[in-house]
């Protein structure tokens, strides 16, 4: 009778426990938003505002919120707290990639630094980005790059002032980012001097493309470079094997894409965030415009010496990224291993979001956090450089960006020479109402309609 009743009762009390502990582990795993079976919560991220959507979902389900992709776990984080428990408390637990099937292609299956999974070949490829290719002597080296691309971009836009066009600041802008990065890669202007570079290719053609720029540079009878450029520096470190891994063509070859992706995305897409917000707020343009004028004077144009004098300048682009990242979403991370983050539990290998364009705009953290007011950063000891978590356009920890210095002097510059030279209309008929904020689908965000002003020449300029 008693091993009759254990038959009975042994099972039972073993599937009470089973679900009882199963309940307690999902009531300690973030809240989110119900998932559908098979795809999970993938039907909810098919918008080019996913950045968005996901800041709403955070107002009903917290900073720290779950969801599913199929059946793949997804942390998604969305305020500052949480943002450096993320990258940097816990920063070697979150600092590996997901293998995402259209990426890992792309970038020779995983060999570039932005998508390959932490391993020591990441740490030695990142060194040779920090130390070799984007140091500040290096970054330095390129300013006559620089400078020669951005004053024959102001003498283009003189020649449209004069005859009263309107110029698609979208476009040339985007234009002059591609040839500075071909420049200061291989030493070569865009291809087939259209301005766009061949990024948007498919798999084999980008490989064909990258192969043509390594056998030029390994032409011996190639005219050599007094400064050399990043190609240039990646051979030399093949051939020298002077690296504690095998660095293949592969390795050069991506690279070079994330060079490329980084370099003329980014970049574009701040400048044009930016004059975007000084047309919408024609008195902070002024502002700076003054700021420029009076320091520059009347010799025509801005140069690189000049920028450490432009504290205002400074605040406008702090201020872009602040409210308008270029990539609202971090790249993806993954967990190495389960963890905790706060209350709640983390599985190992959980695709991990952070939501910098949320956190940017986090009202405990920022007053008035939806309008763009750059002195807030005269206010503050708080930078963008990843060391405070209420800003984080370039993000934090291991991963965070190593072409900061590259890109921010660029950005610097361009904007401070298109302000200081020119007065800036909207076409007739237009009014700052009607410029439109929609933005494509994509990892940076680019505006949908192309940004459209006339340049009126600066009689000082």
């Amino acid at each position: 009778m008693i091993l009759l009743l254990l038959a009975v009762i042994l099972p039972v009390a073993i599937l009470f426990f089973s679900n009882r502990q199963k309940r307690l582990q999902r009531a300690r795993y973030p809240p989110g938003p119900p998932a559908l079976p098979i795809i999970g919560n993938l039907h909810q991220f098919g918008t080019s505002t996913l950045h968005i959507y996901l800041w709403r979902l955070s107002k009903k389900y917290g900073p720290v919120m779950s969801m599913k992709l199929g059946s793949k776990p997804v942390l998604v984080v969305s305020s500052p707290r949480i943002a450096k428990e993320v990258l940097k408390t816990q920063d070697l637990v979150f600092c590996s990639r997901p293998k995402l099937l259209g990426h890992y292609k792309l970038s020779y299956n995983g060999s570039d630094i932005a998508y390959m999974p932490y391993s020591d070949s990441w740490r030695e490829l990142r060194k040779i980005c920090v130390l070799h290719l984007l140091s500040s002597k290096q970054v330095q080296s390129f300013r006559p790059i620089r400078e020669d691309e951005v004053f024959r971009m102001i003498k283009n836009l003189s020649v449209r002032a004069n005859s009263g066009e309107v110029a698609n600041l979208s476009l040339i802008v985007v234009a002059l980012t591609s040839t500075l990065i071909c420049r200061t890669s291989f030493g070569k202007m865009s291809d087939e001097g259209s301005g766009q570079l061949r990024l948007d290719k498919i798999y084999k053609d980008l490989d064909e493309f990258y192969q043509e720029l390594i056998d030029e540079q390994l032409d011996p009878n190639r005219p050599k470079s007094l400064n050399p450029y990043l190609l240039d520096l990646l051979i030399q470190l093949k051939e020298e094997n002077s690296c504690s891994i095998h660095l293949t063509w592969n390795h050069i070859k991506a690279i070079l894409m994330d060079i490329f992706s980084a370099g003329t995305d980014t970049s574009a897409a701040t400048i044009i965030a930016a004059m975007t917000a000084l047309i919408e707020n024609p008195t902070i343009m002024r502002k700076l415009q003054s700021e420029i004028r009076e320091v520059i004077g009347e010799k025509g144009i801005v140069t690189e010496d000049d920028l450490p004098k432009l504290s205002y300048l400074k605040a406008v682009i702090k201020e872009t990224l602040r409210l308008y990242p270029p990539a609202p979403l971090l790249l993806p991370r993954e967990t190495l291993e389960k963890c905790n983050i706060e209350e709640y539990i983390i599985p190992a290998k959980t695709l991990v979001y952070i939501n910098a364009w949320a956190i940017a705009r986090d009202p405990e953290h920022w007053e008035h956090p939806n309008e763009f007011v750059p002195e807030r950063f005269f206010n503050t000891k708080v930078d963008i450089f990843g060391q405070d978590f209420q800003v984080i356009p370039f993000g934090a920890g291991r991963r965070g960006c190593p072409g900061i210095m590259m890109g921010l002097t660029t950005v610097e510059l361009v904007l401070a020479n298109l302000v200081y030279t020119f007065d800036w209309d909207l076409p007739a008929g237009r009014k700052r109402e009607d410029i439109d904020t929609e933005v494509l689908p994509g990892r940076v965000v680019h505006k949908k309609i192309p940004l459209c002003l006339v340049p009126k020449q600066f009689k000082c300029a």
